[in-house]
């Protein structure tokens, strides 16, 4: 495949109303079959970001993995976010990768919002994990993952093509959100998409947005701004390869073992 199709789905939540979302999503997901690969909700997309997790937390393979299964057949393109999971009596922020076939994957958000006191009502992941999707290696994680660049960084046990981070990022800190976007790609060398949502949450907090695609570069390739959007973009794979080559600085980086 010369590039991968990924769109960008930045939208505003129902708070703590999955089926509310899961109808709204689906009516703007359904005019993509064919024509992307993947798509990219926010953060806790069936709820918002709630602490009501025993209210609000679905079983594993509950009605949403079983809503983003026949949703991904139907597309023929994978898709991922996160929602509110419960686990064996635990509550977890957790991201589902969900391709047309094959059983779905899960990544459990690591880095806990401690501001907003998600570590009080969360159970933390463990590693960061890739995929090779329709030609590119795919690493995705979630939110407050993005400061923490350690956890993130491409070594020889975590490659990848492109970084994924799925979002409910306040306003007040779009600037944060931003610029760490361009330096998760530029340090790693790699395709960075983060898709945040827009609009007030049900504690009025407003945000802003600005879901992105940014280039090995740090150069945007598709920004979403402030309002409601789905934006589809293609990424290429041959020039990010012809870059590593050229300019192989990750030859050069500092091995460590991270512990967790």
């Amino acid at each position: 495949m010369a590039a991968l199709r990924v769109s960008l789905v930045q939208q505003p939540l129902a708070w703590h109303d999955p089926p509310a979302n899961r109808a709204h999503f689906q009516t703007l997901l359904e005019p993509l079959a064919g024509r992307t690969d993947l798509v990219v909700l926010p953060e806790t997309f069936t709820t918002g970001f709630s602490m009501k997790v025993q209210e609000l937390g679905e079983p594993a393979a509950g009605p949403t993995t079983a809503w983003l299964t026949g949703l991904a057949a139907r597309l023929d393109a994978a898709i991922t976010g996160s929602l509110i999971t419960e686990e064996g009596g635990r509550y977890y922020n957790r991201l589902l990768w969900v391709a047309p076939s094959g059983a779905p994957r899960h990544y459990d958000k690591r880095h806990l919002f401690r501001m907003g006191r998600e570590h009080q009502h969360f159970t933390p992941g463990r590693a960061a994990w890739s995929v090779p999707w329709r030609g590119l290696r795919v690493c995705p994680l979630v939110c407050y993952d993005l400061r923490f660049p350690v956890f993130s960084r491409r070594r020889a046990e975590l490659d990848y093509e492109l970084l994924l981070y799925v979002a409910n990022w306040p306003a007040a800190r779009a600037d944060a959100w931003r610029q760490l976007l361009r330096a998760r790609a530029i340090e790693n060398q790699t395709y960075v998409v983060g898709v945040n949502r827009v609009g007030e949450d049900g504690h009025g907090v407003p945000h802003a947005g600005d879901s992105a695609a940014i280039d090995f570069l740090g150069r945007p390739l598709a920004e979403a701004g402030g309002v409601p959007a789905v934006i589809t973009v293609e990424l290429e794979r041959a020039p990010l390869d012809a870059c590593r080559e050229k300019f192989p600085v990750h030859l050069d980086g500092d091995r460590f073992t991270l512990e967790l």
